[in-house]
């Protein structure tokens, strides 16, 4: 295509990087790229750079593998050959990180190979050769997810540390409340008086952080999806 769009392709030259890029904060997402390509590695680290983005590269499964987890908004731009080869493994680390979706990217449209990519969880599946805007389009969605994935995952880690805070009987008290319990329909239950479960119950309100009984049941949902 014409203008500035630029593919990206294993056979594409790229242009230099811009001199005195922008420092990047500890916060600045990072995008993941996992494929054996060299050319395609350094098109895409030129691209996140642009974006502003940091751009971390791996020629093979097992180095990105070994890699701490990272705790900001991430990506994971993988070959598709590399899913192929390194398959129960990488499944399996891929589903313990939900806040950090994953594209694939492939040399060719295959239905069967793009089945895979998707019962894996991917969150798109490309193929080459890609325009710019195109990835980058995946690239920022993908990131979001991974913002709100973070955010919901720091919302309840906030929630269990307030839960852990809470003495048994606040836990009995909070179990019954948050099922629609009267206070005194609580204290027939404990056996003890409607003033005890009042007192309870509003230590357990404040350090839960609770405003209303619907904020409170919202929170216990998060906490026990199944109960």
């Amino acid at each position: 295509m014409e203008g500035s769009e630029r593919y990206l392709d294993a056979g594409t030259p790229v242009h230099s990087p811009s001199r005195g890029e922008p420092a990047r904060s500890p916060a600045t997402p990072i995008v993941f790229v996992v494929h054996d390509d060299v050319a395609v590695r350094d098109s895409l680290q030129l691209l996140g750079g642009r974006a502003g983005w940091q751009v971390e590269t791996f020629a093979s499964v097992s180095r990105f593998l070994a890699r701490p987890r990272a705790s900001v908004p991430s990506c994971l731009v993988l070959g598709v050959g590399l899913l192929d080869a390194n398959g129960t493994e990488m499944r399996q680390r891929l589903a313990d990180r939900p806040a950090m979706p994953f594209i694939f990217i492939a040399g060719f449209a295959d239905v069967p190979t793009a089945v895979r990519a998707m019962k894996a969880g991917a969150a798109e599946f490309l193929i080459k050769p890609l325009a710019d805007e195109l990835l980058l389009s995946a690239l920022r969605h993908a990131l979001q997810r991974s913002r709100t994935a973070l955010a919901r995952e720091a919302e309840l880690e906030t929630l269990r540390q307030s839960y852990a805070s809470l003495s048994g009987r606040q836990r009995e008290v909070m179990a019954l409340v948050a099922c629609g319990r009267l206070n005194k329909q609580v204290a027939a239950e404990l056996g003890i008086s409607e003033i005890t479960v009042k007192a309870h119950r509003g230590k357990m309100m404040r350090k839960m952080g609770a405003r209303s009984l619907p904020a409170l049941v919202n929170m216990a949902t998060k906490l026990f999806p199944t109960a």
